[in-house]
């Protein structure tokens, strides 16, 4: 997600591109940053829910149907949804929306109205996904505010540069993060292939949170690859 410095990056799937330049104009005027794709596979190229703040999207496309995309993007993400439609019927809305559209737009429609739902739905967004401050892996917990690590209850010691990388592994557990990966998050800078510094810290962290760091079942090494923080490793508890 962008932050409050920044525009909102809206990508709009619709392949009326006299509309999508006159919507991309009036949006781009009032703040908002457009990228449009004039189809359904420009569109899932490009898609990034890390950088886009939310889609339009339209539902009559030449390469399929909107309200399949809405369905498989839902299930895979969060990113606000405005469909649009030249299909005005009360059903095709409820459709929409039941599939996870945050809401739905017919055509004709006025580009004050669309950048009015546009910021309504960016604002819903901002406080769903407002990141959380705590995260519990089975036994061990991770707490952001206070800067505590507790396993089973008991405080881990572990200094303020491996309690963030600790959080990073964490808000991605399950996922692999190469060296690389991690040192851009924390420091903005990419490691060279011999610093190591990054495998001390996780050696250390492997100290604080396993019951036998030699052996460790939370935070993995995937050879070649990086460290992972097992979503299962409560299993051992």
């Amino acid at each position: 997600m962008t932050s409050g410095a920044q525009q909102p990056r809206i990508l709009m799937i619709e392949d009326d591109t006299r509309l999508s330049a006159m919507v991309a104009e009036y949006l781009g005027g009032n703040g908002l940053e457009v990228q449009v794709c004039g189809t359904i596979a420009e569109g899932v190229a490009a898609l990034d829910p890390d950088r886009h703040d939310a889609l339009i999207l339209d539902v009559m496309l030449p390469d399929g149907d909107g309200m399949d995309l809405c369905r498989k993007l839902r299930s895979e993400s969060a990113i606000p949804i405005v469909m649009l439609t030249a299909r005005g019927d009360e059903v095709d809305r409820v459709i929409g929306l039941e599939l996870g559209a945050d809401d739905y737009l017919p055509k004709p429609f006025s580009p004050r109205e669309l950048l009015a739902r546009l910021r309504a739905v960016l604002r819903r967004g901002a406080i769903e996904r407002k990141p959380a401050r705590m995260i519990r892996i089975g036994g061990l917990e991770i707490d952001a505010d206070a800067r505590t690590v507790l396993l089973d209850g008991e405080p881990r010691n572990i200094t303020s540069f491996q309690f963030d990388l600790l959080w990073e592994l964490a808000g991605n557990a399950g996922r692999v993060l190469s060296r690389e990966q991690l040192m851009n998050a924390l420091r903005g800078e990419s490691v060279g292939p011999f610093d190591r510094a990054i495998d001390v810290h996780v050696s250390r962290i492997r100290q604080a949170i396993e019951r036998d760091a030699k052996q460790p079942k939370r935070l993995i090494t995937v050879r070649g690859v990086g460290y992972v923080l097992a979503t299962d490793a409560g299993a051992e508890d």
